[in-house]
């Protein structure tokens, strides 16, 4: 666990994702003021769809906004089950964020061509302004997953063998999420208290691995809090 970790233990996920969404917003206005625009990493997840909507409620300056994903599962463009399917029906769709400032990994050409191709999209894009990222119950976040290896230099892996469905999928690596100004994770629910005690216990999980310099917000709910 990084010692300059910030936790904000809120009551529920509503309220998790209404802080998130502030934070998000505030640093989108920060990044464009100082450099003409923000770049976003998505996380896919039910605690991620609900800042989403709010985002999509809110008024910014969309044009300037620049968006990526943190992983993405080996499935067809339109299938519900995709994080771009679902970042786009509860937020991209309700914005005037241009089409070509949207970076979606292109999945459906398979782990090994999609993550070479999105490797070379996001070379230009780091460091982010700002990544999301949710926790499984296992400790992962994005697509790197426990007992998983990757080579350290790759800025976006091939995934294979993934233990939820599907199993093929594409990923940033812990040192493409790493790059960024600013890292939100967002965790809810009492199914994650045993990884968030592992995490606090400085236990080798995915989430750990993630090490930006500056500090790491942690936006919690108390279910998911084992204090």
């Amino acid at each position: 666990m990084q010692n300059n970790s910030r936790w904000h233990i809120l009551e529920n996920a509503d309220q998790v994702a209404q802080a998130a969404c502030r934070h998000i917003l505030e640093a989108a206005q920060q990044a464009i003021a100082e450099q003409g625009q923000f770049r976003l990493v998505l996380a896919g997840g039910s605690t991620p769809e609900k800042v989403y909507r709010l985002l999509a409620q809110a008024d910014a300056d969309w044009p300037r906004w620049y968006i990526y994903y943190g992983d993405e599962r080996c499935l067809p463009v339109a299938d519900k089950d995709r994080n771009s399917f679902m970042a786009t029906q509860s937020f991209l769709e309700k914005v005037a964020i241009p089409d070509a400032n949207i970076f979606t990994i292109p999945a459906e050409q398979g782990p090994e061509k999609a993550a070479q191709r999105y490797q070379q999209t996001i070379a230009d894009a780091l460091p982010f302004d700002l990544v999301l990222l949710g926790m499984g119950e296992d400790g992962h976040t994005a697509s790197l997953f426990p007992g998983h290896q990757h080579p350290d230099q790759e800025l976006a892996h091939a995934v294979y063998n993934a233990p939820k469905p599907p199993p093929e999928r594409v990923s940033l690596s812990a040192k493409a999420l790493s790059s960024t100004g600013q890292l939100i994770f967002l965790i809810t629910g009492t199914s994650k208290q045993e990884a968030v005690k592992n995490w606090r216990l400085g236990q080798d999980l995915p989430v750990a691995a993630i090490v930006p310099e500056n500090p790491v917000d942690i936006y919690i709910d108390h279910a998911a809090y084992d204090s």
